[in-house]
């Protein structure tokens, strides 16, 4: 079958109306179950009234508290629901997940926004693509840079949240020395270990932005029964920063078997101040090297040029001057 623009455009949009129609159908069927699950709790609740049961006011959600309804909250609620299918965990797979959650992405409903957004940039981008090529010649490169364009398309979301999550691993990596002489000075104080993370947690979260909102998540995991080693588990995994992961081990030693712990921090971090000198040394020595080529591309001719540029017309002249 010779594909022309307009039959794949009719595929296009014959996609996106069968995409959208099964968005819409699980929207609209856990929209009717919630409903059913709130008139099965409302009856339950004025049986209980009638019989003349006490009612506690605490659970459910208070008033002004309602989750979000309408359309999209719908569609947020169906894209969340398929995250556990099989079609979720390849359109969100576990290195994305490993990727929001290093972006700070820790709830079910940014992995369901970023599988929406990859389904709609697969979508889109092809229709973009034949609404720009204006019914121009086609063949099989039209169909390759329709490919092209489902693939970025797709492709996209992970891009940017692979950036950002980039972006706060080096963050990351430059509040760690920080983080570690803030830790070694409250504890020096006399503060425990936990009055020292709070206090990080709210008086430095300018200094530490990415460390103190990470801490603050390991804290309240902490106040709701886990142990200090489960709390910490996601600092120490997500960010693959062995030297992350080595503070939250002696926090952790420290928590469990106790001990002064200001002589191996001051270790730690001189320790980890002279692998940052050795670090900025190797890039210094790579930015001399590749400086080499860029001088020789360009101040090698303007020193050639004035150096040898009198004498090589002083030869020409004494020649000029022979021809006469």
């Amino acid at each position: 079958m010779h594909l022309t623009p307009n039959l794949v455009a009719a595929f296009a949009v014959l996609a996106l109306a069968c995409a959208a129609a099964l968005i819409g159908v699980l929207a609209l069927s856990r929209y009717a179950r919630m409903q059913r699950s709130a008139r099965t709790l409302e009856g339950a609740l004025t049986q209980r009234v009638a019989a003349g049961a006490p009612v506690s006011t605490d659970s459910g959600p208070a008033r002004g508290e309602a989750p979000p309804t309408g359309l999209f909250a719908a569609i947020g609620r169906a894209s969340i629901a398929w995250l556990d299918t099989s079609f979720g965990r390849i359109a969100v797979a576990d290195e994305d997940r490993r990727l929001l959650d290093r972006c700070g992405y820790l709830d079910a409903r940014a992995r369901g926004a970023f599988m929406l957004a990859r389904i709609a940039g697969a979508a889109l981008a092809p229709v973009a693509l034949m609404l720009l090529a204006r019914g121009t010649p086609h063949g099989a490169r039209f169909t390759l840079l329709l490919f092209v364009a489902l693939s970025g398309g797709f492709m996209a979301p992970k891009w940017f949240v692979q950036s950002r999550a980039n972006a706060r691993q080096r963050a990351v990596g430059n509040e760690l020395p920080m983080f570690v002489d803030l830790l070694r000075l409250l504890q020096g104080v006399g503060l425990s270990l936990d009055q020292s993370l709070q206090v990080m947690i709210h008086d430095f979260k300018t200094v530490l932005p990415i460390l103190s909102k990470e801490l603050a998540a390991a804290q309240a995991q902490f106040a709701t029964g886990r142990t200090r080693e489960q709390s910490l588990k996601r600092l120490s995994s997500s960010y693959e920063n062995e030297d992350l992961a080595a503070v939250v081990r002696l926090v952790i030693q420290v928590e469990k078997y106790g001990g002064a712990v200001q002589e191996p921090l001051r270790q730690f971090g001189d320790r980890m101040r002279e692998a940052r000198r050795a670090a900025l040394r190797e890039r210094i020595g790579k930015v001399t090297v590749k400086m080499t080529g860029v001088m020789v591309l360009t101040l090698l001719p303007a020193l050639l040029i004035v150096t040898a540029g009198p004498g090589f017309l002083a030869v020409l002249h004494s020649l000029s001057g022979l021809h006469r």
